[in-house]
């Protein structure tokens, strides 16, 4: 397992073939004025040591170490192995609502994006709790499953869209179930937490089984409504251009409004409702929620020891940098006689 540190100083070595052209531009130059000077042979004789082999090492020796100085200061890390950790926490998954209706943009950017924006803040609050990530519509898709990695999680939660569920409606039991299957048996004492995040459309069947399985687990429920009593239409796009809004049988355009008493009677009995129409409030009334929740020791595997590996190239860097300047601009004797640029003379 390996990582870079410093993973912006890479652009750097976009610099090596600029480098490249001005010695090769030098050199044309060069060749140029030695023409204008006098007769190409006869410049040649008046100076018989001068190496252009000895021109192209001096250039890949300096090459090579600008590009080990460059990854030293990348700084690539490797991790020798993998321990066990104890941590503390709960284990939290989020059921985010990805049907057609979270594209409404009665609040902005839409629900869809506001929720990721939620999710993101709640991540940004814990500290060695596990969370995975459902996504669900008309059936639930597993997104992340259980880690303590919060990097990987927020780049999978950037990943969420409403195509990812071709079956549309909301199946709130089927991502009970799922969510519920995160868990591993022998964590059956880590308390667990859903944090719900919907509109609440469609959430009248399947709700009371919903319910029902988180009981049978032990999951407590949070749940965060997103959007607003007055609703909106939702608006369908093609290449981020609004082309039309969804419209219904008899071609009017559909309304979707917050469902508050659908998401309030999922959770009345475990955590409760909050809105989530201001991201601050769903980040207090959740840590207020997990302050309440007794917290599990439990076990996770980490790559540990990553060692810094820069030492190796800046020693490279000097020990190029060294030969550079132990190699002089004259002809050697042995590569003289292997003609390789056709430099013998005539």
């Amino acid at each position: 397992m390996w990582e870079l540190d410093e993973i912006k100083y890479a652009y750097l070595l976009f610099a090596i073939p600029f480098l490249v052209l001005i010695f090769l531009y030098n050199l044309y130059w060069k060749r140029k004025k030695q023409r204008e000077f006098g007769d190409r042979d006869l410049v040649r004789k008046l100076s018989p040591e001068k190496s252009l082999f000895k021109h192209i090492l001096k250039l890949v020796v300096v090459l090579l170490a600008f590009a080990s100085l460059v990854v030293a200061l990348v700084n690539p890390k490797i991790g020798t192995k993998t321990e066990t950790v104890k941590r503390e926490g709960i284990d939290i998954v989020f059921a985010m609502d990805v049907s057609k209706s979270m594209l409404c943009e009665d609040i902005a950017p839409s629900r869809l994006e506001k929720s990721k924006q939620i999710v993101s803040q709640l991540i940004n609050q814990f500290g060695s709790d596990r969370i995975g990530i459902v996504a669900y519509a008309g059936s639930a898709f597993p997104v992340l499953p259980i880690t303590t990695d919060y990097s990987v999680a927020k780049m999978f939660l950037q990943s969420i869209n409403t195509d990812m569920v071709s079956s549309q409606g909301t199946s709130l039991d089927d991502a009970v179930r799922i969510s519920a299957g995160f868990f591993k048996e022998e964590d059956k004492k880590v308390n667990k937490l859903l944090i719900l995040i919907s509109d609440g459309e469609d959430h009248g069947e399947g709700a009371g089984t919903a319910v029902e399985e988180a009981n049978k687990v032990g999951m407590k429920i949070i749940t965060v409504g997103v959007g607003t009593d007055k609703g909106g239409p939702i608006p369908l796009r093609k290449n981020g251009v609004i082309e039309s809004y969804k419209r219904d049988s008899n071609g009017d355009p559909v309304n979707t409004k917050l469902n508050v008493e659908a998401l309030k009677n999922i959770s009345k009995s475990t955590k409760g409702y909050v809105s989530g129409n201001n991201t601050k409030e769903v980040v207090e009334y959740v840590k207020k929620a997990l302050d309440n929740i007794e917290k599990t020791e439990f076990k996770s595997e980490q790559f540990t020891d990553y060692n810094s590996q820069f030492q190796w190239f800046l020693g490279l860097a000097f020990v190029l940098l060294s030969l550079d300047v132990f190699l002089l601009e004259k002809k050697t004797k042995w590569v003289r006689n292997l003609n390789l640029f056709n430099e013998k003379d005539q």
